[in-house]
């Protein structure tokens, strides 16, 4: 059974950093495209962020770029995201997945595995 496991998640005071580590098991996933996303309240779930299988290309959602930062540890199964310069407008559960890049970033990732429960984070200001 495959299991998505994200963790790192807290309250941070506005311009503060957090690292959210993702943990996958119930197969390898080092062959896979990972993926980031998050869902504030009220709000639909959003792509953050992408790394291909080996890391070399990663991509972000323009409200991220430049502050958050992906990458993976294929000898662990675990990929990252961190995350400087926090806003309130980040506040937010975060969800890790495998996912499909081939189309981007003209087309947003496809996501492929069953979500986990996500970490919560919570940016103050």
């Amino acid at each position: 059974q495959v299991q998505l496991v994200e963790s790192g998640g807290g309250l941070v005071q506005a311009g503060g950093s957090l690292r959210l580590s993702c943990a996958a098991s119930g197969r390898t996933f080092s062959s896979d495209d990972m993926g980031w996303y998050r869902q504030a309240p009220g709000k639909e779930r959003e792509f953050v962020a992408a790394i291909s299988w080996s890391g070399g290309s990663t991509y972000y959602a323009d409200s991220v770029k430049g502050r958050f930062t992906i990458s993976r540890d294929n000898a662990k199964n675990t990929v990252y995201l961190q995350m400087n310069s926090l806003k309130p407008e980040d506040t937010a559960i975060y969800y890790c997945n495998a996912v499909d890049i081939a189309g981007m970033p003209a087309s947003p990732p496809r996501y492929l595995e069953v979500w986990g429960q996500g970490t919560l984070v919570t940016v103050s200001s």
